[in-house]
């Protein structure tokens, strides 16, 4: 029997001391290094929510907000926010910091996708819902279901017409958090 979540059961931190061999010329990371590591935290954190193994599907908008400098500390926390049948959106944060002080700063953010996977047959497989608990976390689980309509609308797995919540905001009636 599946067992519904909270957010916190499956909330993945990881953090990275940025050494010569992950930084370009210019000594900030590379931003394939980034996207690798930011990847890493939202599997953990989506396979211990499904308690199974799991893969990318889709990456939303990766933008590089602030270089992240050679001798700096990445902290990468990702959270699902929110669980379909056999998907989940994984929110990444990545924060930035100085080697000496606890002091961070947003430096980048992403949703990914992930589908869950029977280790048997390697088919998709049913993951549990989220309980969300925080007002932010409402916020995040809220609001996925509108990311979640552009992704499978741009991937095109449904067309323009079915994209019912994207219409209610683009026509003014519903609002974008």
């Amino acid at each position: 029997m599946i067992r519904d979540k909270k957010v916190t059961e499956s909330k993945s931190i990881m953090s990275e001391m940025i050494m010569p061999n992950d930084t370009n010329p210019l000594g900030n990371l590379m931003g394939g290094n980034l996207m690798r590591w930011m990847d890493i935290a939202g599997a953990i954190c989506a396979n211990r929510h499904a308690e199974a193994f799991c893969v990318t599907a889709s990456v939303d908008h990766i933008s590089f907000h602030k270089p992240i400098k050679l001798g700096q500390v990445l902290t990468l926390e990702a959270r699902v926010t929110r669980a379909f049948h056999t998907s989940m959106e994984v929110f990444v944060e990545a924060f930035v910091s100085d080697t000496r002080s606890i002091i961070r700063e947003l430096a980048n953010h992403a949703y990914f996708s992930f589908v869950a996977l029977d280790e048997d047959t390697l088919k998709p497989q049913r993951v549990p819902a989220v309980l969300p608990e925080t007002d932010e976390e409402i916020k995040y689980f809220e609001s996925a279901l509108t990311r979640r309509e552009l992704r499978l609308l741009l991937s095109g797995k449904i067309e323009a017409k079915d994209a019912k919540i994207l219409k209610d905001i683009v026509e003014g009636k519903k609002m974008i958090f």
